[in-house]
């Protein structure tokens, strides 16, 4: 039943629905306690409003968010708080003392305060909203951006700005219980005082040098950068908040460039979620300020997404435009007919290719590159299961989805069907159950399944450490943890996490990244992972949630996966391992291997999962493994040759294309200097047909 009310409320925990709770029945319980009245119990009802509705707001609370939308919002749940307490002053027979008039005005006067506080903050914030955001880019050579106001006056302001009524409402009441006007005249005195000081603590931050340049200036020093920079290959990006993996999954791949990168963002919203990088960034929400940049020297831009924004890229004519896409799949996404409209599309393998021609939407067979997958080369090649350890198996199938297709994910018809099987094998192996992120955010079904499978590994987990037949060596356990603990302390500290961070101006000024710094989190990073998995017994089952540890380093500690149609499948499949796929639609073996190319060497499960014993008789006994032959096979058709490495095959085509466009943009000179002859006046080109044909100087025909 909690977890049912936590689920409708939309809260994150138990504490979250119980404040949400209690702040909403606090409220009826002032208004009691102002008509009884009780001094007393209006103190203690009011200090519980005040602290849930503090609580929910550091929480973030979806519910905080919506009670504005049902006329409760902040404001008025501090106006109705002070009302009532005029009231409980006026039952207290108050009505004819000076502090309940004072009491009155102070609380006007308050909420007049509030328009120009919130103007302030509003201009404060405008006014520091860059036209161009950027990161690993130093304007500071061009332009002066300076600090930003103390986070204590911007973050949270408005619920900050309305607890400074807090010195009034505790002076009043303590004015009704002594029946003394002192302490709440105080009170007053206090909040006004506080008020005013807050207000005009905000004035310096509006004008003067307190505030970045304007657009033009900004504009004029992003140019100068570029042309001090003079990038060559940009990733262009447009998309939601939660489309950023999108981006992030070619960083890497950008930081690997021959040429000189830049990645160009048109959301703020997604240099927000970006991950660090060393390739400069610049984020142009403008579309008119972008088609206004000087990007003269790129030759070649990459486009990781079909979106409407990015015509105002492709309308560039000196670039060479290229669709390299965010996935390697069989889905419809993957045969956009707004592909056409790139000089060329970028495919992992020969699948690729073959998905345009059967799908007819007009892209030419000769504007597709094969270029391999350059993300997929922290994914290891199996060796096979090492002498002393169990064999260990992945599962990690996808979420849900937008509907209910049976097909979506095999967690709701296969998911136990295939934990059980696994965590009772014989001879036995290790299970990791990493699910997809959003498993169970739309159904409550999958949720259920997912919290059962969850529960069901751990209890195998739980079983296996407590059988004698399974030890692990305590020492090396926490030895690991103790290095955990160390290493995830240095990265905290390099990554400046739990520190403040400025607004958008200070981060364009200071975003600039310590590449030696970088260069570290990434070695600790990989320092961590391995601490991860000696953590705990090679033979013990686990459920991996949270960004960490990645799912490539997921495929790399497993002997086989068990997944669902998706993007998962076609990555683990560049480790050469055995897999299996469920046909949660019951398609039929033949149907769904015809339907989806990644499954052609794949183990097919039914929902029951019955023939799983195939899949760990091949991870057992990889000699004997029917389908050895055809996953070398696939992998090539779907993600291209292993030689040359795939980043270098992706750095062949960006310079064989960067050529095409300086080959273009050469061609296009003469005609752009007859184009010039064309405007030029017509008198002198009159002059010149004259002096060609009778000899005499130039200004023959105007002269006189």
């Amino acid at each position: 039943m909690i977890s049912t009310a936590i689920r409708v409320a939309r809260v994150g925990s138990v504490a979250e629905l119980a404040a949400a709770a209690l702040m909403m029945l606090g409220f009826p319980v002032l208004m009691v306690a102002a008509l009884v009245p009780s001094v007393p119990v209006f103190a203690a009802a009011a200090a519980v409003t005040y602290l849930t509705d503090h609580y929910l707001h550091r929480q973030g609370s979806y519910l905080i968010n919506r009670l504005s939308k049902v006329r409760a919002g902040l404001s008025i749940r501090f106006l109705v708080r002070q009302l009532l307490l005029l009231l409980l002053l006026a039952r207290l027979a108050l009505t004819q003392d000076a502090v309940f008039y004072s009491a009155i005005a102070c609380f006007i006067v308050f909420y007049g305060l509030q328009a120009p506080h919130s103007t302030l903050v509003t201009l404060i914030r405008l006014r520091r909203k860059m036209p161009v955001a950027t990161r690993n880019v130093d304007l500071t050579s061009y332009i002066r951006i300076p600090d930003a106001p103390p986070r204590s006056l911007l973050n949270r302001s408005a619920e900050k700005m309305l607890h400074l009524d807090l010195p009034a409402v505790v002076g009043l009441l303590v004015s009704g219980a002594t029946d003394t006007a002192l302490p709440g005249v105080v009170g007053i005195a206090v909040t006004l005082v506080l008020g005013c000081v807050y207000t005009l603590a905000l004035l310096p931050y509006v004008r003067g040098s307190k505030i970045p340049p304007g657009t033009d200036v900004v504009l004029g020093a992003v140019d100068k950068w570029l042309g001090a920079y003079k990038p060559e290959t940009v990733l262009y990006f447009s998309g939601s908040k939660d489309s950023a993996y999108q981006v992030n999954m070619w960083l890497e791949t950008m930081e690997q460039l021959d040429s000189r990168p830049l990645v160009l963002l048109r959301e703020r919203a997604i240099l927000e979620r970006m991950t660090p990088t060393t390739v400069p960034v610049v984020c142009v929400p403008g579309g008119v300020h972008l088609m206004n940049m000087d990007l003269s020297t790129v030759r070649v831009a990459l486009y990781a997404a079909n979106v409407g924004k990015n015509i105002h890229m492709l309308r560039v004519p000196t670039v060479q435009h290229v669709f390299i896409g965010h996935g390697d799949s069989d889905k419809l996404a993957s045969v956009n007919p707004f592909s056409k409209v790139y000089d060329e599309v970028w495919t992992a393998g020969r699948a690729g290719r073959d998905r345009y021609a059967i799908a007819d939407v007009g892209v030419r067979d000769e504007d597709i590159v094969e270029v391999g997958r350059p993300q997929l080369a922290p994914i290891e090649t199996w060796r096979g299961v090492p002498a002393d350890r169990m064999p260990t198996v992945l599962y990690a199938p996808t979420w849900e989805g937008w509907d209910d297709n049976p097909g979506n994910t095999s967690l709701l018809l296969a998911g136990e069907n295939i934990v059980r099987s696994l965590v009772k094998a014989d001879p036995p192996v290790r299970v990791l159950y990493k699910p997809h992120p959003f498993t169970g955010t739309r159904s409550p079904a999958a949720k259920a399944t997912h919290d059962r499978i969850t529960a069901l590994v751990q209890k195998a987990a739980a079983a296996r450490a407590a059988d004698p037949a399974f030890t692990a060596d305590v020492t090396v356990k926490a030895q690991a943890a103790a290095d955990l603990d160390r290493i995830q302390a240095r990265i905290d500290e390099l990554s400046g996490t739990g520190t403040e961070k400025g607004d958008e101006a200070e981060a364009t000024r200071d975003g600039v990244i310590d590449v030696e710094r970088h260069a570290e989190v990434a070695r600790l990073r990989a320092e961590w992972n391995d601490a991860y998995w000696r953590s705990f017994g090679s033979w013990e089952h686990r459920v991996i949630t949270g960004a960490e540890p990645r799912l490539y380093d997921c495929f790399n500690v497993s002997d086989a996966m068990v997944s669902d149609i998706s993007s998962v499948v076609s990555d683990f499949i560049a480790s050469g391992k055995p897999y299996a796929v469920t046909d949660s639609a019951e398609l039929g073996v033949e149907e769904f291997k015809r339907q989806n190319t990644a499954v052609r060497a794949a183990v097919i499960l039914s929902n029951k999962a019955t023939e799983l014993g195939r899949l760990l008789a091949a991870v057992r006994d990889p000699a004997a493994d029917p389908l050895a032959a055809e996953r070398t096979e696939l992998k090539q058709y779907l993600l291209g040759p292993d030689e040359p490495a795939s980043i270098d095959q992706f750095n062949t085509a960006v310079a064989d294309l960067a050529a095409k466009a300086e080959a273009r943009n050469l061609g296009q000179e003469p005609r752009g200097a007859e184009a010039g002859a064309a405007e030029a006046e017509p008198g002198d080109i009159l002059n010149e047909q004259w002096a060609s044909a009778t000899g005499t100087p130039d200004g023959g025909v105007n002269a006189g």
